[in-house]
């Protein structure tokens, strides 16, 4: 056997799909194998693979293994003369393997070779070669003087700057994401070190291939995509944990450095450098809005009683202190939790969530006044005031951060997408009537075709004329059937346009996906059929806002329930626990939970009352999980309502444990 491609995936199961299509192409006239380990992805990656992919080999690891034991475990089952490490976050190229595989056939000094690496907006990916990261590389690479000189072998030497980027190379490590070994090789090397879990694997077999004298080459006349960000988030603490602590272990075990203290002080130096400013980020992010927020309102309730009180009553009256060392801090924290529930503090800023917040908040203020005694209503008109004050202002700051453009803090501008899918007719129809079903604000402006005799109305040209399309129609996004455009087609348009403002997305066939990536650090973004699910924050926020009103409201009227709810000792249990986060009142049958389907469903609180709950486990099982399904999928407070209303006597039941 020629060549064993192995794939190690975990939860990017829309990713590995469009993976595998562009593979099973790349594999056509080679005798080959494709592996795939799971590391115990719960979306659902597994089935897909046996539904869509039953040619390949796959095995179900039970737990998260990390990237080098996961290889290992497929290496060692390997019969191919080559072995291919893929991510699945790539797509190759038809002729990837066949020119790869020859070179290497033709260099036998040759241990490893990588490839040309773009993004998904078609930008060349610099770690496609890389060098080896002394402490002096690592520290330049780490304090950013390889963006400043890019070209320069001593401050860009972890990328290898002063080489070509056009021309054969040796190299010193290659990247992880496509990395071609030859087997006789790692049998004398030895395998991927397990004690790296994830990052630095690469590095450290790498180098140990060229310590064993073989060489390590970059190769770039191919090219993949690699949707860098996938599988992790390299802004987050345990990336920089990850990452940095992989340098220290390769540091020790391969460089034997007679100043070892100095690089492992550096690199854990750089560790708590970088997690303290990740830390203070995410802290900074968290609190920002919600703390000036809570400066603007409180203030506004400040000023606006000594205005209206000067105004209305005469100079010389004032407000009882208690409104302002009382009501009006409790009023500012019902409004401030309020756009909390709302999404209002998500990011990117949504000002209807804000607005949805200071509404409902603003309603729920003016009921609780009205239960106050009467000696603590002060002013209705002051509440009104505040809320126009608070929608005035809380806006206002979200448009001075908008307009300063200070990331992550931006106002979310829906703009409607000037896309054209390319394609022939029937998979260019499948995508369009898919697109249709999402949520995405798209303008599909046409098709165009592959081949130069179609005639159809909704086609405005062919793929050679792609240019003069993207032009004349303003086109921003376009959209390739994985199905009809081969990968090195879409890779070839995605060089051409990626000066321009065009972003690119890829929809595999028989797929209910179109992946595509902005950005080579943020996740490839994704269009899917959108469910009302449950598991999204809007939703799990508006069901925590209706347990918490109605909780309140069945105790505050709990005497009238007595004639209503047979055991109500259990139910008044039930409401504090709802009231206070351990219950909520509509969820999941414990049998449910039980069954196999009860792992797919997303987690939610122990639950009262359940869908389906009116029948029987043993004679409706089915329709008791299909209930579930749509309950879970397509979530609405109104159903929550429902249920309840129609099971009131139930309330007092034992909920799931």
């Amino acid at each position: 056997m020629k060549l064993s491609v192995i794939i190690v995936n975990y939860n990017v199961k829309y990713i590995l799909e469009q993976c595998l299509y562009s593979v099973k192409s790349a594999i056509r006239g080679i005798d080959a194998e494709v592996f795939v380990v799971d590391n115990n992805s719960v979306d659902g990656s597994c089935a897909m693979l046996r539904e869509k992919f039953p040619w390949i080999i796959l095995i179900e690891n039970k737990e998260n293994v990390g990237f080098s034991r996961a290889n290992n475990q497929a290496i060692r089952m390997a019969k191919g003369e080559y072995v291919l490490l893929l991510n699945p976050d790539t797509l190759v190229e038809e002729d990837t393997f066949i020119k790869t595989l020859d070179f290497m056939d033709a260099h036998p000094d040759g241990g490893g070779l990588g490839v040309t690496m773009i993004d998904g907006k078609g930008k060349y990916l610099p770690e496609s070669k890389r060098g080896l990261p002394t402490l002096k590389v690592s520290f330049f690479k780490m304090f950013g003087f390889h963006k400043i000189f890019p070209k320069s072998k001593r401050f860009n030497y972890y990328y290898l700057g002063h080489l070509d980027e056009k021309s054969i190379q040796e190299i010193e490590i290659l990247s992880g994401a496509f990395m071609l070994l030859r087997t006789s090789v790692l049998e004398k090397v030895g395998l991927l070190d397990e004690e790296y879990f994830m990052y630095g694997e690469d590095i450290d077999l790498s180098y140990r291939i060229i310590k064993a004298g073989y060489k390590n080459y970059f190769y770039p006349h191919t090219t993949i995509i690699h949707y860098k960000g996938e599988s992790t988030k390299k802004a987050s603490f345990k990336y920089v944990l990850v990452f940095y602590k992989a340098m220290e272990i390769f540091a020790r075990k391969q460089l034997h450095m007679k100043k070892y203290s100095v690089y492992w002080l550096f690199i854990h130096s750089a560790i708590w450098v970088r997690a303290g400013m990740a830390l203070i980020s995410r802290g900074v992010k968290k609190v920002l809005f919600p703390t000036i927020d809570f400066a603007i309102i409180l203030s506004g309730f400040f000023i606006l009683a000594h205005w209206w009180a000067a105004f209305h009553f005469g100079d010389n009256y004032q407000y009882p202190q208690e409104f302002f060392t009382y009501v009006a801090p409790l009023f500012t924290g019902i409004t401030l939790m309020s756009i909390y529930l709302s999404a209002g503090y998500e990011r990117p800023v949504k000002i209807a969530n804000l607005l949805k917040g200071i509404v409902s908040g603003f309603v729920f203020i003016i009921i609780l006044y009205s239960l106050f005694h009467e000696s603590m209503r002060y002013s209705r008109v002051l509440l009104f005031l505040g809320f126009a004050w608070n929608i005035v202002f809380l806006i206002a700051v979200r448009l001075v951060f908008h307009f300063a453009r200070i990331s992550n803090f931006r106002i979310l501008v829906e703009k409607n997408k000037n896309i054209v899918l390319v394609g022939d007719e029937t998979e260019t129809e499948r995508v369009f009537s898919f697109l249709q079903q999402t949520e995405v604000p798209a303008n599909i402006i046409g098709f165009v075709s592959l081949d130069e005799t179609v005639k159809s109305n909704r086609y405005i040209g062919t793929i050679h004329q792609l240019q003069e399309v993207v032009n004349v129609h303003g086109i921003n996004e376009i959209i390739f059937c994985l199905k009809d455009v081969g990968a090195a087609q879409i890779i070839q348009n995605m060089l051409y346009f990626s000066d321009l403002q065009v972003e690119f997305k890829i929809a595999p066939p028989e797929s209910f996906s179109v992946i595509g990536s902005s950005s080579v650090n943020t996740a490839g973004e994704l269009y899917v059929i959108e469910f009302n699910s449950i598991a999204k924050g809007m939703n799990r926020r508006k069901k925590r806002l209706f347990d918490i009103a109605l909780s309140l409201c069945m105790l505050i009227t709990s005497l009238f329930w007595i004639w209503f709810i047979p055991n109500i000792k259990n139910a008044y249990k039930n409401f504090w626990s709802v009231l206070f986060g351990y219950k909520t009142f509509v969820g999941y049958s414990p049998k449910i939970l039980h069954a196999e389907i009860g792992k797919l469903l997303p987690k939610i609180r122990p639950s009262i009352l359940f869908p389906g709950i009116q029948w029987n486990w043993e004679t409706h099982q089915s329709l008791i999980e299909q209930s579930h399904i749509a309950y879970a999928k397509d979530y609405k407070v109104r159903n929550d309502f429902m249920i309840i209303v129609k099971n009131i006597a139930k309330l007092g039941n034992q909920s799931n444990k």
